[in-house]
């Protein structure tokens, strides 16, 4: 089997690495201005974003889902309570056992700042099919995991993988 790849396809491999590079560049200052707006730092806005899709989450799990190490991820709760993004709750199951929840009537109040992208998304959605759709989601979750490996590996945490294959 050769290990040439056409010059087609090592175009459309650029142009990927381009647009994915761009994409990142757009999503980071997107949510850095989304969080400037909000009062916190991006690492900051993103925990609450993980804390409004997952619910409920232990500091350890937070570690595992992010890749951060333990010690950035305790500033990191500690930073969203002082401003009231968050709160500690006693596990009812395991009075020992802390869980970070996210204090919904508050964060509810930066939910405009999410109107415009929220909207524009779904109409992008429109352009594509269902099969294509599917490819593209494939797509992300496999290039979540790699980038949160990375994260993790840089952090010198573990990563959690969803195992997509």
């Amino acid at each position: 089997m050769s290990t040439e790849i056409s010059a087609h396809r090592r175009k459309l491999l650029e142009d990927l690495a381009v647009a994915g590079r761009e994409n990142s560049n757009a999503a980071v200052m997107f949510h850095s201005a989304t969080a400037t707006a909000m009062g916190l730092g991006l690492t900051e806005e993103k925990a609450v974003d993980l804390l409004e899709r997952h619910g409920p989450l232990t500091a350890g799990e937070i570690v595992k889902l992010t890749g951060l190490a333990p010690a950035s991820v305790s500033g990191l709760i500690d930073r969203l309570a002082a401003k009231g993004f968050v709160r500690r709750v006693k596990d009812a199951a395991d009075r020992r056992r802390v869980i970070v929840e996210i204090d919904y009537a508050y964060v509810a109040k930066y939910a405009p700042l999410f109107d415009g992208i929220a909207r524009g998304l779904m109409e992008l959605y429109e352009r594509y099919t269902d099969d294509e759709l599917s490819v593209i989601l494939d797509f992300l979750r496999r290039a979540t995991e790699v980038q949160t490996a990375a994260t993790a590996a840089l952090a010198g945490g573990e990563a959690v993988s969803s195992d997509t294959s």
